[in-house]
């Protein structure tokens, strides 16, 4: 088949070859259908985004292991009709989702590398392009690598406009389910998705809060790409993987509630606030002028939000729903303020932004928005990163991935040893995903796709924070 160079591993290259490639389908014939995208599917561009998880050598032979996932795989595209289809255009011009059963883009390949030799706080070296399947066709590829060791890596490209992070971990713990049982069956689902695009719909008449407008941008708006200066050139985007202890997080927690200021009946800060304030400033010390305005975003998950009535079976559809049902907030300040002012003045401020976006009119205004800009959409405005302006700086975007399925995505050989998300997703705006560390106690992983110089500069003033991920970390 096919080789893949890899990274370097120590002072040895590596490299990945292909051995199969097929198409799996769901395991029943399922009438094709058209699936619309939602109003908050349509926020989002033709991006992909990834996953990976190593294990360490599976008791069974590869033929085997391959084999309980692709059966696994199988069984979930029945309810996860969704993923088995394409994406088109409509008359219109905008994506719809044609559900044909196409299938997914299955990957067998092997590594001449060992799995403790991977530099997985390099991933752009250890696992962009090798590890993680570039997705060719569909909606979903998949990848399945044995390494020397006998370890092995199952990675997975998704289509962003039909799954969010939520969704998507709903299929990762749906097909290990499957993968393990003898007799699978739909009814082995813990959680069967929703497809229900009606819970989306939007209000007539509409009801757009001004706010809106400066969270997102009409997809007609939106300026020309920009030409890759001289400085983008020498300060690349690029990905890293840090962990951080729980000491650390609780430290950082308190010096974000630590102002005096603070009414001692006050809502404390949470540590993904703490975190985003702490993270917000050292991007602003890595900028060049006092006077540069940096940007930062949070994404806040819709599904709570929208449910808060007394609608019971609503509640329980949402907590189900297959799609995307995100929002984007952000703030802007000054490096000055940033730099200048205390943690628990910029956690003020990342509390500040991120409460308007966390109630149900906030989701269903979002979703009036799209209406009225039909065809076409709109998409967050920090996605484009922080504008053309001579004072406008780097802008980040912060998810949370404190439900990260790890533990559960077991396919029948144990839990991995590591996981994470992988998303250099091409955009102006950098993007960090917080997740459990796999070593317990309360540590965190973070995945952080930034500029070199933004991460040599949290590396040099805050490496006691975000240290290296590493092989003897995971394993001690």
């Amino acid at each position: 088949m096919g080789r893949i160079e890899g990274g370097k591993v120590g002072e040895n290259n590596f490299t990945v070859t292909v051995t199969k490639e097929e198409v799996v389908a769901a395991v029943l014939p399922l009438p094709e259908h058209w699936l619309r995208l939602s109003n908050l599917d349509l926020l989002l561009p033709p991006l992909d985004d990834g996953v990976f998880f190593c294990y360490n050598k599976p008791a069974a032979a590869g033929t085997v292991v391959v084999g309980a996932l692709k059966k696994g795989l199988a069984e979930a595209l029945v309810s996860f009709y969704a993923l088995a289809g394409e994406v088109v255009a409509n008359s219109s011009g905008e994506p719809e989702l044609l559900c044909n059963n196409r299938g997914v883009d299955f990957v067998e390949a092997d590594a001449d590398v060992q799995l403790r030799s991977l530099d997985l706080h390099n991933p752009d070296d250890s696992v962009e392009g090798k590890l993680v399947p570039t997705k060719k066709h569909g909606v979903l590829a998949i990848q399945a690598t044995f390494l020397k060791c006998g370890g092995l890596v199952v990675a997975c490209s998704f289509d962003h406009r039909i799954a969010d992070a939520y969704s998507a971990n709903m299929f990762l713990v749906s097909w290990a389910q499957l993968s393990q049982s003898t007799k699978p069956t739909i009814s082995t689902l813990s959680s069967p998705p929703c497809f229900r695009r009606s819970l989306l719909n939007p209000r007539r008449p509409g009801r757009i809060h001004p706010s809106l407008d400066r969270m997102f941008i009409p997809v007609s708006d939106l300026p020309p790409p920009k030409k890759h200066s001289a400085e983008s050139e020498s300060d690349p985007v690029i990905s890293r993987i840090y962990y951080i202890t729980a000491d650390e997080l609780n430290h950082i927690q308190s010096l974000a509630n630590s102002d005096s200021n603070v009414d001692v009946n006050a809502v404390k800060r949470t540590k993904l606030e703490s975190l985003c304030a702490f993270l917000w400033k050292m991007v602003a010390a890595s900028t060049k002028g006092k006077r540069i305005i940096t940007k930062m975003g949070i994404v806040v998950d819709g599904r709570r939000r929208l449910s808060n009535g007394n609608d019971k079976q609503k509640a329980s559809l949402l907590c189900s729903y297959f799609g995307n049902v995100i929002s984007i907030p952000y703030g802007e300040k000054s490096a000055r303020e940033l730099t200048e002012k205390s943690l628990s003045w910029v956690a003020d401020e990342v509390h500040e932004f991120l409460e308007e976006a966390k109630t149900e009119e906030h989701f269903l205004g979002l979703i009036d928005w799209v209406e009225a800009h039909l065809p076409g959409g709109g998409v967050a405005r920090i996605y484009y990163g922080g504008g053309d302006g001579e004072e406008e700086g780097p802008a980040f975007v912060v998810s949370s991935g404190q439900t990260f399925p790890e533990e559960k995505v077991d396919f029948g050989w144990g839990r991995p040893v590591f996981g994470s998300y992988h998303f250099p997703w091409g955009g102006d705006a950098g993007y960090v995903m917080p997740m459990p560390s796999p070593a317990g106690k309360g540590d965190w992983v973070v995945y952080m796709h930034l500029r070199r110089g933004q991460l040599e500069k949290i590396e040099s003033e805050a490496g006691r924070v975000f240290r290296r991920l590493t092989w003897d970390y995971l394993v001690h």
